[in-house]
């Protein structure tokens, strides 16, 4: 659910004649765990620029990835995997003993949910790739995986860019403050929280496009943002809960794992 800017979006076609252009599948050998990995590094580093801690230059993993499932868009006629998520399922969750964004937030509220709540996080789109399609081929992954292992809600940070200092997101931050704002037995907390009070200018919030899809699908931001200073990135945490997810969302995401 992270890590996709809003600069990374433009709308786009997934098909040829006849053909679809795109498949959606979990990696399923240490060779495309490399892959997503590598499109990580390309995005998040080299584009966005980053601050990865990553031994190996070229390709972003930390602790978490051997614990987590990858889902991976790949583009058929060259092979190349062009969009990714990393998910981090309930089970690999205790083995590891935290979640990822505990780095950034205090969970504890959502304790009692976590034995069926999938964290998402790490999802990119090559440059060339960003389309609604290859978004909607991440996230009917993501349904047919929750489905599978009995999952039925979903968790993670969505970022936005701190390049303006954090102004616009304090913006967004106001705004959905008034209207997604979690009830608060769904509270979280951050860690090291931004100083709205100091970067919001009143203006109107314009919402990253997918933060943006997940609100209208029925997600909540469970309180305010966090710094992430890594990838200088301002933090909402966003809770979904299957039950909540609106019928004409759940046609449309969700349809590849009715």
């Amino acid at each position: 659910m992270d890590r996709i800017d809003d600069s990374l979006l433009a709308p786009g076609g997934a098909r040829r004649a006849g053909k679809p252009r795109y498949t959606v599948a979990l990696a399923r050998s240490e060779a495309e765990r490399r892959e997503a990995q590598a499109l990580r590094w390309r995005v998040f580093a080299e584009e966005l620029g980053a601050r990865l801690p990553s031994r190996t230059p070229g390709v972003d993993h930390d602790i978490f990835d051997p614990y987590c499932e990858h889902l991976i868009v790949r583009e058929e006629t060259g092979g190349e995997v062009i969009g990714t998520y990393r998910m981090l399922a309930p089970e690999a969750a205790r083995r590891i003993g935290c979640l990822y964004s505990e780095s950034e937030f205090d969970l504890t509220r959502l304790q009692l949910l976590r034995g069926r709540m999938l964290e998402i996080g790490r999802s990119c789109i090559h440059p060339e790739h960003r389309s609604g399609a290859v978004i909607l081929l991440l996230w009917n992954g993501l349904a047919r995986f929750m489905a599978e292992r009995g999952c039925t809600y979903l968790a993670g940070c969505a970022s936005m860019s701190m390049a303006d200092g954090g102004v616009a997101a304090a913006r967004v931050a106001r705004t959905l403050s008034a209207t997604h704002l979690a009830p608060l037995e769904y509270r979280v907390f951050p860690r090291c929280p931004l100083p709205l009070e100091g970067l919001d200018d009143g203006l109107k919030a314009e919402l990253p496009p997918l933060l943006k899809g997940y609100l209208r699908c029925g997600a909540w931001v469970c309180g305010e943002p966090a710094w992430d200073s890594e990838f200088n990135t301002a933090d909402f945490f966003v809770f979904l809960s299957l039950a909540h997810v609106e019928s004409r969302y759940a046609r449309h995401y969700l349809g590849a794992a009715a």
